[in-house]
């Protein structure tokens, strides 16, 4: 399984996000300059993210996006699986040798298990300790 740019510049908006959590809306442009990414690219990622109730849009002057729910509640598989689908490394087929419908379970649920024990409050704070590719997930 690859993540693609849409699932990592989705949790660098969230990690953002959960940083300036209390601080008020922060508008995407912020978010694109500060990391050097597509503004455009990040409007097309905030949509499914705030169809899914993860993030909140703030409309006029001062407007951006909040989180929806607190940053501990947050999970990093609540995003991938918003913005990349399901979590499985492939399909697992009923006719499948034994050993290898085995395998693929076990690694499915592996990364499952890590994308749903890792929250964006510790996505965030890994960051402040200034580890910056301490959310980059290699698998």
């Amino acid at each position: 399984m690859k993540i693609s740019t849409k699932g990592r510049y989705g949790l660098t908006i969230m990690i953002a996000l959960a940083k300036k959590s209390g601080e008020g809306p922060i508008a995407l442009k912020s978010i694109a300059k500060e990391h050097s990414l597509s503004e455009h690219y990040l409007e097309q990622l905030i949509a499914p993210l705030r169809n899914a109730g993860l993030v909140k849009s703030i409309r006029g002057a001062y407007g951006g996006y909040i989180l929806a729910r607190e940053a501990a509640d947050i999970t990093a598989g609540d995003i991938i699986r918003v913005l990349e689908g399901p979590i499985s490394p492939v399909e697992v087929l009923d006719d499948e040798e034994p050993a290898k419908r085995n395998l693929w379970i076990k690694i499915r649920d592996a990364v499952k298990d890590v994308l749903d024990n890792t929250t964006l409050e510790d996505l965030a704070s890994y960051e402040d300790e200034g580890s910056q590719d301490s959310y980059m997930f290699y698998i």
